[in-house]
């Protein structure tokens, strides 16, 4: 039994979110029937995008349907909200949500007042004022730009086949990858692949015309793999003649020409940027306390520190690692400790409303997994180093461990076994993008070149 009637608010429904929710509503079924408990679930979309898979979905290998997990249908006793928070109060227990409706109604948000806050808003692309880059890179966080980057390779496929211009035929096979991460890797390792596998389909379209070019500021790559593997992974990459820049930066993307420090300029129609993440902003929009590189200081039980009726994980929190031997060292931001960090915050959150002892949350990392295209990838799991073939079968088999519900984990495992039983499909649907602009021209108008407004709506 809870002490008193309990409203919880969930900002944000990634990985700490929705596994939070889901555990706050199987720890408080009883409660929520008899109306003590009440949990509010505030997300921008009404969905969780299961990250790990973007780099398949990208490559064809999975449906853009499965790597997401609908969070009405999973949290069916909380209320879910779709907004985006853009201050919280926690003096006050209150948040202002901005809602696709508010804009409607000339609002600047709406109020949600709370007893318990768990923050879980994620992280967002951090960027660099690097002229050209907010005008012509593409990002890759979410499932709408992996799919609109897979869209985007092939058609500049479509358009070197069909040029008789060598310069633009050199600037469409041309992609630059920025960012030496988990993302970055995995992304070229996939498209990479799919491209190369699509080239049997065109006529004047070979492998070694395309140019897949990898910047990384740093001098190595996949730090999470460790050294060894991350030297592998760039043997690995150059084998397939993909050019790896270590100690390189972009320095300019303007008039689509990728230029890098080290003097090299590349005509180029594909910019992909996945050099790192940073805390969402609406972490400097409360009163809770935040350290240095603007996360939420956090105890080791997941409550923000000094702060009453606040709780945080993910890559919002600075959580310390109690099972290092360093002193001081915190978890690292990644869906390892999301998962099992979410599943000690809601017991907490139910703990702490029963008056009960909080569990304290310690996970030593395990290891990492990473693929490099179909049949390829790198792994080191408890010290263990895999690469080629079994790094790959690792990577599936974890993440389809870990994808939510049966019901994802089900299809999922379908599309790779017809994957293996029939060719790969590498149809461009670019017009998601422009859904109107048919309709607009036979209608009269001028079809507009520009971005939807709101960039989620190509889904």
């Amino acid at each position: 039994m809870v002490k008193e009637r309990a409203r919880i608010l969930v900002v944000g429904g990634g990985y700490v979110g929705m596994y939070t929710a889901l555990r706050l509503q199987r720890r408080l079924k009883r409660e929520l029937v008899r109306g003590e408990a009440e949990i509010t679930v505030v997300t921008p979309d009404p969905y969780m995008t299961y990250q790990p898979f973007l780099p398949e979905a990208a490559a064809g290998a999975i449906s853009p349907r499965h790597v997401v997990v609908p969070l009405r249908r999973v949290l069916d006793r909380c209320r879910v909200v779709i907004g985006e928070a853009t201050a919280v109060d926690h003096a006050a227990r209150t948040a202002t949500v901005r809602t696709p409706a508010t804009e409607e109604e000339g609002t600047d948000g709406i109020p949600i007042e709370y007893d318990e806050l768990v923050l879980a808003p994620g992280s967002v692309a951090r960027t660099l004022p690097i002229p050209g880059l907010a005008d012509h890179a593409i990002g890759f966080k979410t499932v709408e730009e992996a799919i609109g980057l897979r869209n985007h390779v092939l058609e500049q496929m479509d358009i070197a086949s069909s040029t008789r211009d060598p310069a633009v035929r050199d600037a469409a096979l041309t992609f630059v990858f920025v960012g030496g991460g988990y993302a970055g890797v995995e992304a070229l390792g996939e498209l990479e692949d799919m491209a190369r596998y699509a080239t049997r389909y065109y006529h004047n379209v070979r492998p070694e015309d395309m140019k897949w070019i990898l910047v990384e500021a740093s001098d190595r790559i996949l730090p999470e793999v460790g050294e060894e593997m991350g030297r592998y992974t760039v043997t690995e990459l150059r084998r397939r003649n993909i050019d790896v820049r270590l100690e390189t930066r972009l320095e300019s993307c303007a008039d689509r020409v990728a230029v890098l420090s080290d003097g090299s300029r590349f005509p180029t129609r594909t910019v992909v940027w996945t050099a790192g993440v940073k805390p969402h902003p609406v972490l400097a929009a409360t009163d809770l306390p935040l350290n240095e590189r603007g996360r939420l200081r956090c105890t080791a039980e997941l409550a923000v520190e000094g702060v009453p009726h606040a709780w945080a994980a993910g890559d919002a929190a600075a959580v310390p690692d109690v099972t290092a031997r360093e002193e001081g060292r915190e978890c690292a931001p990644n869906a390892q400790h999301a998962l099992r960090q979410a599943r000690v915050l809601g017991d907490n959150v139910v703990h702490s409303l029963r008056g009960e002892p909080l569990e304290t949350y310690a996970h030593k990392y395990a290891g990492s997994v990473a693929s490099l295209g179909l049949h390829k990838g790198v792994a080191q799991i408890y010290g263990r180093k895999l690469k080629g073939y079994p790094a790959w079968f690792m990577h599936r088999t974890y993440h389809l461990s870990r994808v939510p519900t049966f019901n994802r984990k089900a299809r999922v495992a379908a599309e790779w076994t017809l994957a293996g039983l029939f060719k790969r499909e590498i149809v461009s649907l670019g017009s998601l993008e422009h859904p109107r602009a048919e309709f607009e021209l036979a209608a009269g108008g001028k079809p507009s070149q520009d971005p939807p407004h709101n960039p989620k709506g190509s889904s």
